[in-house]
């Protein structure tokens, strides 16, 4: 990924707005229905995050799921190996009726988000007035509509 150019890290470097993460919409026209949020921390995982940048980067990217599908959001992040861009970001979506939304833990707070494993990703959605964290897998993006 080093020798390709990172779209995201040009519009990201682009964006001089005092926000702590950059919202858009998801250049790919097969996913009309995605948000991208890129932290202006640039980071190529959450682990290489502090534990501050991870909270605020999460947070914010729930907070604009939950306004863009209120009651059946989710958040997905991939694993470096199925990341096409060389910057950090997540998928902001739409979950899919039939997404796989068992396993991993649930958790109270963003702050209790636990880390993936290095290299692996994450997804993130409510259940119950809390969030149930799926992590340890390459790619989560395909639990959220296109």
């Amino acid at each position: 990924m080093a020798a390709r150019e990172c779209s995201l890290a040009r519009v990201a470097s682009d964006d001089h707005s005092e926000s702590a993460v950059l919202f858009l919409a998801d250049a790919n026209p097969t996913k009309p229905n995605r948000t991208l949020a890129i932290p202006h921390v640039f980071r190529r995982t959450l682990n290489d995050m502090t534990a501050s940048e991870r909270s605020v980067y999460l947070r914010a990217a729930i907070e604009k799921a939950q306004q863009l599908w209120p009651d059946h959001w989710g958040v997905a992040i991939n694993g470096e190996e199925r990341r096409t861009q060389c910057l950090l970001h997540a998928h902001v979506g739409k979950i899919l009726d039939d997404a796989d939304v068992s396993g991993g833990v649930i958790v109270e707070k963003v702050e209790d988000i636990p880390l993936p494993p290095a290299g692996t990703g994450l997804l993130i959605h409510p259940e119950g007035g809390k969030l149930r964290v799926q992590f340890g897998a390459q790619v989560y993006e395909t639990a959220l509509m296109r």
